[in-house]
């Protein structure tokens, strides 16, 4: 494996992420993370963002909250 160097770091990041790469270049990102704070930052705010986002997809919306939404839709149906 080779250090990738930034440039292709950044902009496969996101596939990286999701794991979307072929083993060979998900090895050469992991290799020059290891050893660029900049970069290793960067993907450290995009596990957070992920890691956010599937919590969020997980939670759902009160009751309450839900009966109210829905109230609000179907008087702005029956206005519009």
């Amino acid at each position: 494996m080779t250090d990738c160097g930034c440039d292709k770091a950044k902009k496969d990041l996101e596939e990286y992420l999701h794991h979307e790469l072929q083993a060979d270049d998900a090895a050469d990102i992991r290799e020059h993370l290891a050893t660029c704070a900049d970069c290793a930052g960067e993907h450290k705010v995009g596990v957070v963002l992920i890691e956010a986002v599937q919590r969020a997809c997980r939670e759902t919306a009160p009751e309450e909250l839900r009966v109210q939404v829905l109230t609000k839709l179907r008087a702005l149906q029956t206005h519009a």
